[in-house]
Parts: structure tokens; sequence; C-alpha cells
């Protein structure tokens, strides 16, 4: 199963990884995207069964990527993971098409329990 990361920060990617492939245990591919627009070409590209966007990034935010992939894909699955968590950004994110929400740093029982929740392991 292939998952999109979604972050400018190139530590932050690595720490969601590590938390992904901690949480998911089953053969996965992870793609790594560095801003918005990179999160909308690979999502055409490669077809993510999820994507983890960030918002507040270069070139394309988090939502105006999110939009796009579900504009694009209205069955996208999109969790937003950032530091940005007011209730007008998730407000706003879920407009745009996003799923749920976590906090940076993530925590993996949060992680664990958003994805039981959309049912996606």
């Amino acid at each position: 199963m292939k998952y999109l990361v979604v972050d400018d920060s190139k530590m932050a990617r690595k720490m969601t990884i590590k938390n992904i492939k901690e949480v998911i245990i089953n053969d996965i591919e992870i793609i790594e995207a560095q801003n918005g627009q990179e999160a909308v070409d690979f999502y055409k590209e490669h077809s993510p069964a999820l994507c983890f966007m960030d918002l507040t990034m270069p070139v394309k935010d988090g939502f105006e990527a999110t939009k796009e992939i579900c504009e694009y894909d209205d069955k996208a699955n999109i969790i937003v993971i950032t530091a940005d968590i007011q209730e007008l950004a998730m407000k706003k994110a879920k407009e745009n098409g996003a799923l749920g929400f976590i906090n940076k740093p993530i925590d993996q029982t949060k992680l664990k329990m958003m994805l039981e929740k959309l049912e996606l392991i």
C-alpha cells in the first residue's frame, strides 16, 4: 500500500514516516513531497491510499493541495499533520476535504486511533 507524506521539513517527514512504519506493520511504500504542488503531482502519479498533509508549506500550502487532490479524487484519504490546530484552520481543511487531524509531534496512539477510525488499517 502506498502512502504520501507531505511536509516542507525533512525532519518532520522522517518522524512521520518512522511513526507510520511503527503503526502500520504491513508492506508499505512511502512517497515524500516537500510542498503542496509536489503533493498534488505525486498524488496524481502514484494514487496513494492515504496522504499525510502539513498545512504550512511553500509553493502551495496544504489547504490548497488538499482541495486540489480532493477535486481530482473525491475518495482521497487525507489526514492533516500540523502544529496549526486552530479551529479556523481545522474548519478550512475539513471543508477542503481533510478527514482528520493529528498534532505535531505525532503521537503513535493517536495515529493508530485515527487510522482505525478511518478503517485504513
